[in-house]
C-alpha cells in the first residue's frame, strides 16, 4: 500500500513522532500531533461525504489549517484544489466550477468572497467549512469539524499515480487550466530538492512565508521538509522586517522565497543586526533574480541559489548552485537529478549548443496532464516531452539560459529581442532596483521596445535617455528600449510574476495586454 504523501506524516509519527512539525505563533504541532489531528480532520471529512477522487478546494492563508486540509485530504485519496486568495469571486467560481469541487474550506476574512463565489453559476459546492469567526447557518465550524471526527488511522487505498492536487496556472493571460499533480510528482520533486548540492536534512528549518497555495510556496521547501521530516515555521503573510526578525530567532536553515521578497528583504534599514548565521541555504525562484541581491546575501556569507521550475514539474526542474550563482549569472543552471531536457526548433527537432529554443523536460516530477483539457495536454507532451513555452539555449556544461517565455518574445525589425536580457542590463545600472521589458506596436518595426523601471531609493534617479544609453553601451541597438517609464511597484501577481499584459496595455496602447502578430 502507498498511501500518497498523506502517508508522509504517518510514517514521520512512527519514527519521530515528537519532533517538530510547524510552528505558527504560539502553536506548536509535532508530527504526533498532525497525524491525530490530519486523522480527525481526515475522518470528519470522509463523514460529510467526501470519498477518493473527490476535490476539497482551499481558499486559506499560510497556515497550520491549510497543512492539516492538504493531509487530510490526500489520507483519503480526495484532490485538493489550492485557490489564490487575491482571487475575486468570478475568478474564483470559475475555478470551483472548472474543477468540481463539492467541499470548500475557507479562512473567515475571505468567506463573504467565498460565498459570492459558490453562488456563481455552475458551481456545485455542497460542504463549505470556515476557519474560525462564525459560520452562517449552512457552513461547518472548522474546529468542530476537527473535534468531531475520530483519531484512528485512515485506511483509504492511494497509490502514486492518483492525483493529491489540482493547481490552477496564473492565468496570466486567458482562463487558468488545472495542472493534474500525482503523489508520486510530488515524492520525486521531494527526491530531487534532497539530492541537490545542499539538500535538506531533518534537523532543518524554514520560514514558510511564499504563498502556500502556490507550487513554490508549497514544493519548494515545504512538502519536502514533510518528507524528511524538518520543522515549517509558518507565517501567514509577507512583511519584510517580520520575515527577517522570524528567520532570525527561529533560526532558520533553510530559505525559500520569490525575488521581489529577497529584494524587500535586503531592503529592510537594520537587516545586520539579525542573526542569520543558522542559514545555509537562501533559494530563489519564481522569476529571474536581479544580480545585486544575490550579491547581497553572498557579502553576508549566505549561500544563494537559483531554482527553476513550473507549477506542472511539481516544480523543481533546475537549480543554479551557490558555487556558479555569479559566473553564470542569468542561468538558470542545470538540470535536476531525475530530470532530463532538450532545446528545440519549431519543428520539436534538437538544437546545436548555443542556440535559442523551446525547453522540453521530462520526468517522473513532471505532470499527468490538465484538468478536463485532453487538447491541450496532447499539445503540451508532444512527443513524449512535456513543452516549457519557455525560450532558452544550453552550453556545454549544460547550463541553461532562459532568453523569455515563447509569448514574450518581441520581434523588432525582423530580429528577435528577448526581454529577460534587457531586463538583466536594466538591473545592473545602480539607478535601478526593479524593471520589465514589454514590445509594443511600432509602425515602422513591427514592435518596439517598451522599458517599465522603478528606481532605486537610495541612489540618484536616472531619466530616460540615461537608460536608454547604458544598453546601447551594453547590448545591440535593435534590443535597447525606446521608450522608459517610470513606476513606484512593477505589478505582480501573489507568486511574484510580472503581470506584462498589464505594462502592455498601459504603457503600449495594446487592447488587452496582447500584441497581435
Amino acid at each position: 500500500m502507498d498511501n500518497g504523501i498523506g502517508g508522509w506524516v504517518t510514517k514521520r509519527a512512527f519514527l519521530n513522532g515528537d519532533k517538530t512539525a510547524f510552528v505558527a505563533g504560539e502553536r506548536t504541532l509535532s508530527y504526533r500531533d498532525v497525524e491525530r489531528r490530519t486523522n480527525k480532520l481526515g475522518s470528519a471529512l470522509f463523514d460529510l461525504g467526501v470519498r477518493k477522487g473527490d476535490r476539497v478546494a482551499a481558499l486559506l492563508f499560510n497556515s497550520v489549517e491549510f497543512m492539516e486540509v492538504l493531509i487530510a485530504t490526500a489520507k483519503i485519496g480526495a484532490i485538493l484544489v489550492p485557490i489564490n486568495v487575491r482571487l475575486g469571486a468570478g475568478e474564483i467560481g470559475y475555478i470551483l466550477a472548472d474543477s468540481g469541487a463539492d467541499t470548500f474550506v475557507v479562512h473567515q476574512p475571505l468567506a463573504a468572497t467565498g460565498r459570492a463565489a459558490v453562488a456563481e453559476p455552475e458551481v456545485r459546492v455542497r460542504n463549505m467549512i470556515t476557519v474560525g469567526g462564525e459560520p452562517s447557518n449552512a457552513e461547518f465550524r472548522y474546529t468542530e469539524l476537527l473535534d468531531g471526527g475520530s483519531p484512528e488511522p485512515l485506511r483509504a487505498y492511494v497509490e502514486g499515480r492518483d492525483v493529491a492536487f489540482i493547481m490552477y496556472t496564473s492565468g496570466t493571460t486567458g482562463r487558468p487550466k488545472g495542472a493534474m499533480l500525482t503523489h508520486d510528482n510530488l515524492l520525486w520533486n521531494a527526491i530531487n530538492v534532497l539530492a541537490t548540492e545542499q539538500g535538506l536534512r531533518q534537523s532543518d528549518i524554514t520560514v514558510t512565508v511564499a504563498p502556500m497555495f502556490h507550487i513554490g510556496g508549497l514544493g519548494v521547501h515545504t512538502l519536502p521538509l514533510l518528507y524528511v521530516g524538518g520543522t515549517n515555521v509558518i507565517l501567514p503573510s509577507f512583511d519584510p522586517a517580520a520575515t527577517l526578525k522570524v528567520m532570525a530567532l527561529c533560526r532558520a536553515t533553510v530559505q525559500f522565497m520569490v525575488p521581489a521578497m529577497w529584494a524587500a528583504i535586503t531592503q529592510v534599514p537594520d537587516f545586520d543586526k539579525y542573526d542569520l548565521s543558522a542559514l545555509r541555504l537562501a533559494m530563489v525562484g519564481g522569476a529571474p533574480c536581479p544580480l545585486p541581491v544575490i550579491e547581497f546575501m553572498q557579502q553576508r556569507g549566505v549561500p544563494f541559489t537559483e531554482g527553476f521550475g513550473m507549477t506542472e514539474t511539481a516544480p523543481l526542474v533546475s537549480i543554479l548552485d551557490a558555487a556558479h550563482v555569479v559566473e553564470k549569472a542569468g542561468s538558470i543552471g542545470r538540470v535536476a537529478m531525475h530530470v532530463e531536457s532538450l532545446i528545440v526548433d519549431g519543428d520539436d527537432r534538437g538544437v546545436a549548443a548555443g542556440a535559442v529554443g523551446e525547453l522540453i523536460v521530462r520526468g517522473p516530477n513532471v505532470f499527468s496532464g490538465y484538468w478536463m483539457r485532453p487538447e491541450a495536454t496532447a499539445d503540451a507532451f508532444r512527443g513524449g516531452w512535456f513543452h516549457t513555452g519557455d525560450l532558452g539555449r544550453i552550453d556545454e556544461q549544460g547550463f541553461i539560459t532562459l532568453v523569455d517565455r515563447k509569448k514574450d518574445m518581441i520581434i523588432s525589425g525582423g530580429e528577435n529581442v528577448y526581454p529577460i536580457e534587457v531586463e538583466q542590463t536594466l538591473y545592473h545600472h545602480p539607478g535601478v532596483r526593479d524593471a520589465a521589458v514589454v514590445g509594443g506596436p511600432d509602425e515602422r518595426w513591427g514592435e518596439r521596445v517598451v522599458a517599465v523601471v522603478v528606481a532605486a531609493p537610495e541612489a540618484q534617479q536616472p531619466n530616460a535617455e540615461e537608460l536608454i544609453a547604458w544598453c546601447r553601451e551594453r547590448l545591440a541597438h535593435f534590443k535597447c528600449p525606446r521608450e522608459v517609464h517610470f513606476v513606484t511597484e512593477l505589478p505582480r501577481n501573489a507568486t511574484g510574476k510580472l503581470l506584462k499584459t498589464d505594462l502592455r496595455s498601459r504603457f503600449t496602447g495594446v487592447a488587452g495586454g496582447v500584441v497581435q502578430r
